[in-house]
């Protein structure tokens, strides 16, 4: 029962701007990104969040690397592995 009150305390998701927020950066280039499938995020009729996962996994990647972490290269390998588990049938 603990857990579930640990988790009930973090958000699953973030508004863009809450996420922008924790990111140091503005709304509008997050905005940007998500758009661009360059940043995960959930589509909501008109409306976006980004999963708090997200945001905790790159902020992980960043602190372990110990260097600059580019979400562009990591939305192209997640785009390429859509488009070959699409070519392939999801047998990869």
């Amino acid at each position: 029962m603990k857990a579930l009150t640990e988790n009930a305390a973090a958000p699953a998701f973030y508004t863009v701007r809450e996420a922008a927020r924790i990111l140091r950066c503005n709304a509008s280039t997050l905005y940007r990104a998500i758009q661009d499938d360059g940043f995960p995020a959930v589509r909501i009729r008109t409306r976006y969040v980004v999963p708090a996962v997200a945001v905790e996994q790159l902020a992980q990647r960043a602190a372990e690397s110990g260097g600059v972490v580019d979400v562009a290269a990591i939305a192209a390998e997640r785009r390429t592995a859509r488009e070959v588990a699409r070519l392939t049938g999801g047998a990869w």
